[in-house]
């Protein structure tokens, strides 16, 4: 039987040290590269987070991995700081584990995701989002 979801997502957490949207905040202002995975009705919904790169989740490690062909040019190297964001703060830890796996050593997620972002009153970006197909 398997050890189900939950069990997965406290393995991809582990060792990982997450991020809140206002330490988020300062890891972009420190130069890391902000990642949000929602889908376009999620952005739509909750609106887009100034300074990140949209990137869709099935394509997500082949863009970021420096060593891919189709890396998208701020894949520069694999000590990048990269802050994954998701709705809620879920299916980024599982990202997160994946580009990790990659080398993606300093990869890490944003704590309650977009809705936490929202809920502690960080603004939004009224700019359409860089989105990287």
């Amino acid at each position: 039987m398997s050890p189900g979801v939950d069990a997965l997502l406290e393995q991809a957490r582990a060792g990982v040290r997450r991020l809140t949207p206002h330490q988020t905040v300062e890891a972009v202002r420190a130069g890391a590269l902000l990642v949000d995975t929602r889908t376009e009705a999620q952005r739509r919904d909750q609106g887009e987070l100034p300074g990140a790169i949209v990137i869709d989740r099935t394509v997500l490690e082949w863009r970021l991995d420096p060593a891919s062909t189709w890396r998208i040019p701020e894949a520069i190297g694999y000590d990048l700081r990269i802050v994954v964001a998701c709705r809620e703060g879920y299916s980024s830890s599982l990202a997160v584990a994946s580009l990790r796996a990659l080398g993606l050593h300093r990869a890490t997620d944003m704590i309650g995701g977009v809705q936490a972002w929202l809920t502690a009153g960080l603004p939004m970006s009224d700019r359409p989002a860089d989105v990287r197909p």
